[in-house]
């Protein structure tokens, strides 16, 4: 078993299926003001950014930012759809019961959003520590919102184990001086192409993590 104080999770993509849908409400929305992208450059570009850093992106792409109140309707969409469709990720429940060690979550989300998100899912007295991007002044890729969690946990950041679906995360991650493990297991990660450095360890089934936190 790895010698931990901690275990960070990402909320988005880790412990709720809630990336797909993400990038389904934000093609639609960028449709109607005439801004094309993909899934796979929402999956690339955009996932486990925050989303002033998204609308910087999409700026950059469309030559023009987005419209005033453009982030407004965007999320009250997300959370409508949020609460008919979202749900945890396969498995993660019956891992928590199992897991014996401090959690906490830290997310590029809004607390808004991840309020929400757990609130719906049922995962809210599960994640009493939530702490956001909101909370430090760079979010994913910097390191600042993993060591900002671990100093609000009194953990060592060398005793943290990161789980991360997106690539910024791992990055912060990695800049953080915590080890890291990618859940490749939600739905807008199955079936693609995956990139990152050799040497970090995925999983796409719950029932695994046990296994590989112990390897």
């Amino acid at each position: 078993m790895l010698d931990l104080d901690l275990v960070i999770f990402d909320c988005d993509g880790v412990l709720i299926d809630s990336e797909g849908l993400s990038g389904e409400v934000l093609i639609e929305s960028l449709a109607e003001i005439g801004v094309t992208i993909d899934f796979d450059v929402f999956c690339t570009r955009m996932v486990g950014r925050s989303f002033p850093t998204v609308a910087a992106e999409l700026r950059t792409r469309s030559g023009y930012p987005l419209p005033e109140g453009f982030e407004m309707q965007y999320r009250r969409r997300l959370l409508a759809r949020f609460e008919t469709e979202l749900a945890p990720t396969m498995g993660v429940e019956a891992m928590l019961d199992l897991l014996d060690l401090p959690v906490c979550v830290a997310t590029s989300s809004s607390p808004e959003r991840v309020r929400h998100s757990l609130g719906v899912t049922g995962l809210s007295h599960r994640f009493p520590h939530v702490f956001t991007a909101s909370e430090v002044a760079r979010g994913k890729p910097a390191p600042d919102l993993f060591l900002h969690a671990a100093a609000r946990m009194g953990a060592d950041p060398a005793r943290c184990l990161v789980v991360e679906d997106s690539l910024p995360g791992l990055e912060a991650a990695r800049a953080a001086g915590m080890r890291v493990l990618r859940y490749t297991g939600g739905a807008h990660l199955r079936g693609r192409m995956l990139k990152h450095e050799a040497d970090i360890v995925c999983f796409d089934d719950w029932r695994r993590f046990p296994a590989v936190i112990g390897a």
